[in-house]
């Protein structure tokens, strides 16, 4: 007998209603069960962090989480980042700093940065700060200089843009 289950899930702002089996991980649902396939599984351990979303604003290793966890929760993936063709500002960081390479665990970083940059409240983030958080997921092709500055970049218009005079340049 195979244990299943009805879920809810909004991923990315779309809802989503369906059945599956309680040993299913949220990253195998995103993937295979809705087509989101930006979600990367690496080490399936929850090391690497290729597989990092958002539960709820939180970023999450979504290979340790099951299905049936996430159930009537908000899930942002790296899909969710983008305006249909336009790239987010981080992705654009990231593709301006050569934050990538091979682009395997870019999705995984993304979504990290995306809520470490949620999570500033306008403040500053220091390189150490940056590169703290950056520790946490892996990347061999990289190194870790592109992606701290596309981090500090972001962080540094977002705030700019938040300020009096929104960041206008004259």
């Amino acid at each position: 007998m195979i244990d299943r289950h009805a879920i809810r899930l909004r991923v990315n702002g779309r809802e989503h209603a369906l059945t599956v089996e309680s040993r299913r991980t949220l990253a195998d649902v995103l993937r295979h069960d809705l087509g989101y396939t930006g979600t990367h599984l690496g080490c399936e351990h929850g090391i690497c962090g290729a597989c990092t979303v958002l539960v709820d604003g939180a970023p999450a290793r979504s290979c340790l989480i099951f299905g049936v966890q996430a159930d009537d929760s908000d899930v942002t993936t790296v899909e969710g980042l983008a305006d249909g063709e336009q790239l987010s500002d981080l992705q654009q960081a990231f593709s301006d700093h050569h934050a990538l390479q091979c682009g395997f665990c870019t999705p995984g970083f993304l979504m990290l940065a995306q809520a470490y940059l949620g999570e500033l409240d306008g403040i500053e983030p220091s390189e150490a700060e940056v590169r703290e958080v950056v520790a946490s997921n892996l990347c061999r092709c990289t190194g870790y200089q592109g992606l701290v500055d596309a981090v500090l970049a972001t962080a540094r218009a977002r705030r700019a843009a938040a300020s009096p005079g929104g960041g206008d340049a004259g």
